[in-house]
């Protein structure tokens, strides 16, 4: 093996400094609002520097945070949408890739081109809104499933990884008499698992993470998924909070921290899901990245 130089060893250090620098300052922006969640109100609200641990430890923001009914139904509310809308999205996800790797298909170029203008220009609000309201689905969970129900992008990933398929396995199939739907489900889509489990987290994040389209389209609070809440919460943390049913003395204690407790809520949740998708994260993303 041979000896590494004086040189090499000094850039070597200088590169894991710089990138303990780069981790410790991504990381403690996350940490200091743990900290915070689980600090006393009066500690959050009085240091103006940093935390390194929880100062008068409690949980009280998040009890009083999980005791709110809106916090808990727009818990409900969006683990339902993500259930209506993850399975639509993998099926249209998968269709639409399938048809876009197709080699003989009847008018494939115009269509292909229709569907990239998509992806530059839409309708704009106004019009969206209006056709929300039109087909009746104003005010309904609908209203944040059906418009987001397919993302070409992600569409356009998943039908580079059907072309790096050997062509001769589908063409051994039809020849055993299966049909596309055969050929999709039983041969092609085994084997693009890690992409379809990749795309299917981004559909997740997205969903999970989106709040503008239901201060637009639901007009009952009820309906209104958790991010909406947790940032009405974040920017009016005491009017909100006064439409429970705690405690007002209880509600004062933990103005400022339950605002740290509810990014942790909103966080926390989909975070958990990345351990269980990151083993398919490299095979499945690099395909769209190799071939083009």
């Amino acid at each position: 093996m041979q000896k590494r130089t004086r040189g090499e060893k000094v850039f070597d250090g200088i590169n894991i400094a710089i990138l303990v620098v780069f981790t410790l300052v991504t990381f403690y922006p996350l940490y200091f609002v743990v900290c915070a969640s689980l600090s006393s109100n009066s500690v959050v609200e009085s240091s103006a520097g940093i935390l390194l641990w929880p100062t008068k430890f409690t949980v009280g923001a998040y009890v009083l945070a999980l005791r709110h009914p809106l916090i808990y139904t727009s818990l409900k509310n969006i683990l339902v949408i993500l259930a209506m809308s993850l399975p639509i999205n993998f099926l249209l996800t998968l269709f639409c890739a399938y048809f876009l790797a197709a080699r003989k298909v009847l008018f494939k170029v115009p269509i292909v081109l229709l569907m990239t203008f998509t992806m530059f220009f839409s309708g704009g609000l106004v019009p969206s809104y209006l056709n929300i309201r039109r087909l009746g689905l104003y005010n309904t969970y609908w209203a944040l499933v059906l418009p987001f129900a397919l993302s070409l992008y992600n569409a356009i990933i998943t039908k580079t990884a059907i072309e790096g398929m050997p062509e001769s396995l589908s063409e051994s199939a039809y020849i055993d008499g299966a049909n596309d739907i055969t050929v999709l489900f039983r041969i092609i889509l085994p084997l693009i698992l890690p992409t379809m489990a990749v795309i299917m987290l981004y559909y997740t994040v997205g969903q999970w993470n989106s709040w503008f389209p239901a201060t637009i389209y639901i007009q009952t609070q009820k309906k209104m998924p958790l991010q909406v809440i947790l940032r009405a919460i974040l920017i009016q943390s005491t009017n909100l909070l006064n439409e429970g049913n705690a405690d007002l003395t209880l509600k004062a204690r933990y103005t400022e921290t339950i605002k740290y407790a509810a990014i942790v809520m909103s966080t926390v949740p989909i975070l958990m899901v990345y351990p269980f998708i990151q083993k398919y994260f490299t095979k499945g993303v690099m395909i769209g990245a190799i071939k083009g």
